[in-house]
């Protein structure tokens, strides 16, 4: 009696369809990962794929029952330009997975491509909200001040021999710009671009954001190098001398600010690379997996 009642429980239990039976938090949510400067897509990542971007983030939201992709674009280039090809891209992926609208997910620059997307590239009708992640919404002074020790007369060959640089690293046939990149990240440039990006209308913006306690070389061996600079520029525009090594707190502020991460107690807070868990840089010193989750989750809640 008790073998034929166990038996018609499993049969009870496959005759429901499996599709979302052991769904996580996140079912049926489409996200967008969008890369800052210097980024690329996941799917290949760098180094023969031993250098991810987001460090597996990607794979762990899909684990919690999100649809997520990580399109690449020119890694040294225009606003404009980057935000065609996300586009591009995106569109693309949301038919093959049949994503009415998405969540748009942006750090650093590409906090600005997302927002561009929406604002000037019609994508706004595709979009459930936008979240960005350590971006420069006020600006990132240490690009103002590398611009201005670079004669105009040299930008063009500056241009030409980091282009092709860039081009030799990321082999993927993309336009390159790196003088359009720099003066994208400057202070004067996003003020402009805020005024002819404003957010639209229906949408939820969301920023998160990070900051390092001070430049130490053990936790931020690349960072610790650029926090003094981002540190001074940030006191000389206003923006305040907190920052992540790249861009002041108070420059990673838009629509309802979401805050920083808790860091474990020896980390000595957290740097622009470690945000997006590059190379797997960031786990060791913060729950980078619970945060991006809980980015997630109230992207689907709209809170």
């Amino acid at each position: 009696m008790k073998k034929k009642i166990a038996i018609g429980f499993l049969a009870t239990l496959l005759s429901f369809p499996t599709s979302g039976l052991f769904a996580g938090p996140l079912d049926g949510q489409c996200i967008a990962l969008v890369h800052g400067i210097l980024g690329f897509d996941d799917t290949q990542g760098l180094a023969g794929g031993l250098v991810k971007y987001w460090g597996g983030l990607d794979g762990y939201l899909r684990s919690q029952g999100a649809k997520v992709t990580t399109p690449g674009s020119s890694a040294t280039n225009s606003i404009p330009v980057r935000a065609s090809q996300i586009q591009s891209s995106v569109n693309t992926w949301m038919t093959a997975n049949g994503c009415s609208k998405v969540h748009l997910m942006g750090h650093s620059q590409g906090g600005l491509v997302i927002r561009y997307m929406v604002s000037n590239l019609g994508f706004s009708g595709k979009t459930q909200t936008v979240t960005t992640i350590n971006s420069l919404h006020k600006g990132a002074p240490m690009a103002d001040i590398v611009l201005s020790v670079i004669p105009s007369w040299l930008q063009p060959f500056a241009n030409s021999a980091l282009g092709l640089l860039a081009k030799l690293v990321y082999r993927d046939g993309r336009p390159q710009d790196v003088i359009a990149m720099g003066k994208s990240l400057t202070v004067s440039y996003v003020k402009t671009f805020n005024t002819n990006s404003p957010n639209k209308s229906g949408i939820k913006y969301y920023s998160y954001g990070s900051q390092m306690a001070w430049a130490d070389l053990i936790q931020h061996p690349i960072m610790a190098l650029t926090h003094p600079i981002t540190w001074a520029g940030g006191l000389f525009y206003g923006l305040g001398g907190g920052n992540d090594g790249v861009v002041p707190l108070n420059s990673q502020k838009w629509g309802a600010w979401k805050g920083t991460p808790s860091s474990y107690w020896f980390a000595t807070g957290i740097d622009h690379l470690q945000a997006t868990n590059l190379a797997w840089s960031g786990q060791n010193f913060f729950d980078v997996q619970g945060w991006y989750l809980n980015i997630a989750k109230n992207a689907k809640a709209g809170l």
